[in-house]
């Protein structure tokens, strides 16, 4: 089984940022949560090292985006890089057998850079990402005299993922602790046994962010990115009769009314509306085949509880919603007041900012049998991107 080793242990003093850096957003999305979402669907699991006082905002943080759909493990980093990896590698389950070591602050690493590598893995034992020198290269004294030129076309500029089998780096990180060794990657580890290392083609977007010039290029580099790759649309519709002795529950939030909404869950027919959307969007069906109403573990069941479960579908999936907008249609109750807290919760379960979430209510002017306080119908329309 594949693994990534997310390292995320900095402090982010060059940043000057006063946080991890690894927490900083780029257009509005944590620099981790990208790198993350870049290995997901690629390989079977994650074990992100961060320092502990870290760790809780890391595993929010990359649990409320869904940026990684596989197995997820927060570690402890070491006083070092190398001893952070080692870390990793021991969080390791025992059917690990290969394993991708990535920096956090290269979030811009693409999925061909990463196959590159592991196909590299599966030839030869080892794929490290590097790019090719292109400026001319000095060795010097410490005085900063001249000593050589080596030839730039024999040098290559190594990044991360550098992939190895678990076997191999695992010996490389004991042989370097027995002799105290530091190496400043985790390929020259793996050099120090004699073990030939095969460099992989990474790419020149692959920066590592370090300071805040570096912010500045990231976000330049993806405005020139197109402004959503794959997009989908999904539209969803739903219905629920108005009886007495029934909650009236509404995205979440339980409206005073005199009369609720039948159904075997608890009928909330805007977030019902809301996943028909969502499915449609990304071709997975409607909500009656993921959760029949003949199901008596959906019987009462919070629509709140079906709405992450279908959040995590789509992200095994690999899509994430990017927008929804709900339209509840209903004579009575005035919902008005309860529309902040509708958004709120959706918007939360979609693991996406308030701005990006819109829950409005209208009436038929007592037409039809929305009209007739009969039912409430409801529309939603979502806008869903592939990750």
């Amino acid at each position: 089984m594949w693994y990534v080793i997310l390292l995320a242990g900095g402090s982010g003093a060059r940043m000057g940022a006063g946080c991890n850096k690894v927490l900083l957003e780029l257009q509005g999305e944590p620099v981790i949560c990208r790198a993350a979402r870049a290995f997901s669907g690629v390989v079977d699991g994650m074990v992100v090292v961060a320092r502990k006082e870290d760790q809780q905002a890391i595993q929010a943080a990359l649990e409320a985006s869904h940026a990684f759909a596989g197995k997820l493990h927060v570690v402890t980093g070491g006083a070092t890089r190398q001893d952070s990896v080692w870390n990793g590698l021991q969080a390791l389950p025992a059917d690990a057998d290969k394993v991708l070591i990535h920096d956090g602050a290269r979030c811009l690493v693409d999925e061909a850079t990463i196959r590159r590598a592991m196909e590299a893995v599966e030839r030869c034992g080892s794929g490290v990402a590097a790019i090719q020198a292109v400026d001319t290269i000095k060795q010097v004294d410490e005085s900063w005299q001249v000593t050589g030129t080596p030839d730039r076309a024999t040098l290559r500029a190594v990044q991360t993922p550098q992939a190895f089998t678990v076997d191999l780096i695992r010996r490389a990180h004991l042989s370097a602790q027995a002799e105290g060794f530091q190496g400043t990657d985790d390929a020259s580890l793996v050099e120090r046994l004699g073990q030939s290392v095969q460099l992989t083609e990474g790419s020149r977007r692959n920066i590592k962010l370090t300071t805040p010039e570096d912010i500045a290029m990231a976000e330049a580099m993806l405005q020139e990115l197109p402004a959503l790759p794959s997009l989908r649309v999904g539209q969803g519709y739903d219905v629920h009769r108005l009886v007495e002795g029934r909650d009236l529950i509404l995205c979440g939030v339980n409206i005073p009314h005199t009369l609720g909404l039948l159904g075997h869950s608890d009928a909330d027919v805007a977030l019902h509306a809301l996943m028909d959307a969502m499915l449609g969007a990304t071709a997975l069906g409607d909500i009656g085949k993921h959760f029949p109403d003949t199901d008596e573990r959906y019987r009462g069941i919070s629509s709140m509880k079906l709405l992450e479960h279908v959040v995590a579908l789509l992200a095994e999936n690999h899509h994430r919603v990017t927008n929804a907008d709900v339209t509840i249609v209903a004579q009575k109750p005035k919902l008005l007041p309860h529309i902040p807290q509708m958004r709120q919760n959706v918007a939360d379960a979609l693991g996406l900012p308030l701005n990006r979430v819109n829950v409005k209510a209208t009436t038929t002017e007592r037409l039809a049998f929305e009209g007739r306080e009969e039912g409430i119908s409801a529309q939603a329309v979502c806008m869903v991107q592939d990750i």
